[in-house]
């Protein structure tokens, strides 16, 4: 098959070009959103899932949907290196700015801005190293208190959409980045805003870690989120994603090449979209059979190895490669802590830094009190491939 035609897209946040199995999330931001933007209750929304499920795709795809109702929307992405007043300053400014210019500024957006020119000065936050040019509202967003500060600037964001008859959608990716008392600001701030019956939610996706830093944070987080978890693809759904884009360029697969790629994958989106490109270039012609799937896997894994799980592997020191190559010797799913320690020959209590920094780096969360698993799917089996023999074990 050409190249130059192939229809598959492995790639981070890349939308696949068949969005099989999500039908119920997307329905259940939907309904959020135009609840939201009539006026009426409902809940923030954040998706809960490991790497490879296709949780940025779902908040490109929320943040798609808000847009066509009508709604000002940003996007953030959350990571280790800035904080949550870092991240939002520079969208929300945007956002305030095209609210003004949408009509003539009324006063609820000229107090929006000088709401962020307040918090901006409270966080010690500036724009390109300059001001925005306008003075700060004094007693709003200024206490230099996070969740109250955070608190009136969304309230003050919420009220200047409502003056303009629109809503506001925040979209944050990698929320399990967020520390516990940003999360717990973010959790007052819609608190505040869902008093007000403002026109403003929150959709984010998150690693599964994202559950705990809740459960840490204020006991009304319940009630302002929902959690709706993200898994891989069922075989049927699978099957979709994989047949589906070949058949709009008139190719087909055998029914065994199906189920080898949905086997092999474990019906994870990322994996399925890797095993298709390589699949479509090896196949010489239509129908892609067994053999062409077997011939592409080793590809596939290569490519994988390469990128999706090196890039990961290289941020984690020597021991933390240790902890997980002890984890992955294992086996596949979650395993008690104890377990793990006694592989490394330790006590459990000597590794507990070492599993706190890898929770916090994004690489392995806890399923339940005690134990341990990879946010990475297929992981274990990288860490075999990439640390073979028992060396590590020294």
């Amino acid at each position: 098959m050409d190249p130059r035609d192939n229809p598959y897209v492995p790639g981070a946040g890349t939308p696949p070009p068949e969005l099989a199995g999500r039908h119920e999330v997307l329905e259940r931001a939907e309904i959020a959103l135009t609840r939201i933007q009539r006026r009426r209750p409902s809940k923030s929304l954040i998706v809960v899932g490991l790497r490879g499920v296709g949780k940025t795709v779902l908040l490109v795809r929320f943040q798609s949907q808000a847009e066509k109702l009508g709604y000002q929307s940003v996007l953030i992405e959350a990571h280790e290196a800035k904080t949550l007043p870092e991240l939002i300053v520079p969208p929300m400014r945007k956002l305030l700015f095209s609210l003004s210019l949408t009509a003539a500024a009324g006063d609820k957006g000229r107090k929006a801005l000088r709401a962020l020119r307040s918090f901006m000065g409270s966080v010690k936050v500036t724009w390109n190293d300059m001001e925005l040019g306008i003075d700060p509202i004094t007693g709003t967003a200024d206490s230099g208190d996070l969740e109250h500060d955070l608190a009136d600037l969304l309230v003050a964001v919420g009220e200047a959409a409502a003056e303009k008859s629109t809503a506001v959608a925040m979209c944050i990716d990698e929320m399990q980045y967020l520390s516990e008392k940003e999360f717990s600001a973010l959790i007052m701030a819609l608190h505040k805003v869902a008093q007000f019956n403002l026109p403003l939610i929150v959709v984010g996706a998150g690693l599964p870690q994202i559950l705990a830093l809740a459960g840490e944070s204020k006991s009304y987080a319940e009630r302002l989120f929902d959690y709706p978890p993200v898994g891989p693809l069922n075989a049927e759904d699978a099957g979709r994603a994989i047949r589906q884009p070949a058949l709009d360029m008139h190719v087909t697969f055998d029914p065994a090449a199906i189920a080898r790629i949905v086997n092999v994958t474990k019906g994870y989106p990322y994996f399925l979209q890797q095993w298709g490109y390589e699949v479509w270039n090896i196949a010489p012609t239509s129908p892609i059979t067994l053999a062409d799937v077997e011939l592409a896997t080793s590809n596939a894994i290569s490519s994988l190895d390469q990128s999706f799980f090196r890039v990961r592997f290289d941020r984690c020191t020597p021991s933390e490669k240790r902890y997980m190559r002890a984890l992955a010797d294992l086996g596949e799913g979650a395993k008690r802590s104890g377990d793990i320690a006694d592989r490394l020959g330790v006590k459990v209590t000597s590794v507990g830094p070492t599993r706190s920094k890898l929770i916090a780096k994004g690489m392995i969360y806890s399923p339940q009190h005690g134990e341990t698993a990879f946010t990475v799917p297929l992981f274990d089996e990288y860490m075999r491939r990439t640390m073979p023999g028992t060396d590590w074990k020294r």
